[in-house]
């Protein structure tokens, strides 16, 4: 194995467990909310499906590809 090959696997191995990492991170830090609350907060604002397209923006792309839409 070439020295560039080892060097291109160890740093996409890096990149794999940081974004392990930080998808753990953000499961920490986002608050736990009760069925209660959850159905508070549905009535008071609906659902994201009863939403218009301009109502909202889909950062799917965005989180998946750690901060950069291809």
């Amino acid at each position: 194995m070439e020295i560039h090959e080892l060097k291109a696997l160890i740093k996409e191995s890096i990149r794999e467990v940081l974004r392990e990492e930080r998808m753990l991170l953000c499961q920490v830090l986002i608050p736990y909310v009760s069925d209660e609350e959850q159905a508070e907060l549905n009535e008071i604002f609906g659902s994201p499906s009863d939403y218009g397209e301009e109502e909202s923006v889909d950062l799917t792309e965005w989180v998946r590809y750690g901060n950069q839409i291809p």
